[in-house]
């Protein structure tokens, strides 16, 4: 599953963008502060960042220097309320891959969604590969060893999501809001249920648990 992080303080805006694009099928994480949504994009893998100009404590244009810094190439759409050609030219000089400014159309902030994610797509479909475990994310077919496993669609994310992290513990609060991208009951317990699930079929031993952490691909 393709997670997006979404950094923007209005809290109307980033519900919105939440749940519309939970609806479209990507996970969804959310940030209102620059120096929050930095740290977030630092330690988790995102397929694409909607980065608001005007947050507080640092603000889009000193989130996004610093992430071109880390030589991260996570695309980067800008948002703001500001319309000036300068505001423009100095997110696509920053490192940004895209503008728009608010208000805008969710049909369009969707399409230039789906254009950065193809474009970051055609660029890496390489197979994930650990140990005796490949999932071809281009087939979206796994193997163990040279025999096929048959995943649905929740669990082949899941493993994308392990496989995608070797050796990282990811904590239940990850899982949830990459694979399943809104947030369960606190008492819900599916990432047990598909924790288990991926090891019945790859393995009993394939994902440590981790005490009072989360899990871990061995």
């Amino acid at each position: 599953m393709r997670t997006i992080l979404i950094a923007e303080d209005e809290t109307r805006i980033s519900d919105f963008l939440r749940r519309g694009l939970t609806a479209e099928g990507y996970g969804c994480t959310s940030r209102i502060d620059g120096a929050e949504a930095l740290a977030e994009v630092q330690t988790g893998s995102y397929s694409l960042i909607l980065l608001d100009i005007g947050l507080p404590s640092l603000d889009g244009f000193e989130v996004l220097r610093r992430l071109r810094l880390t030589d991260s190439t996570t695309p980067v759409i800008m948002l703001t309320a500001r319309h000036s050609v300068q505001d423009t030219v100095l997110s696509l000089d920053s490192g940004a891959n895209d503008f728009l400014a608010k208000p805008f159309k969710f049909e369009e902030l969707l399409a230039r969604v789906r254009v950065r994610l193809k474009d970051t797509a055609q660029a890496s479909n390489a197979p994930l590969r650990r140990g005796s475990l490949t999932l071809d994310l281009k087939t979206r077919r796994a193997q163990v060893g040279d025999q096929t496993v048959d995943l649905s669609a929740r669990e082949f994310a899941l493993a994308e999501e392990f496989l995608s992290h070797p050796d990282e513990v990811l904590s239940r609060e990850q899982i949830l809001s990459r694979v399943w991208g809104y947030d369960f009951d606190p008492g819900s317990n599916v990432v047990e249920v598909y924790v288990g699930y991926l090891r019945s079929k790859f393995g009993p031993e394939c994902i440590e648990t981790v005490r009072g952490m989360g899990y871990r691909l061995r």
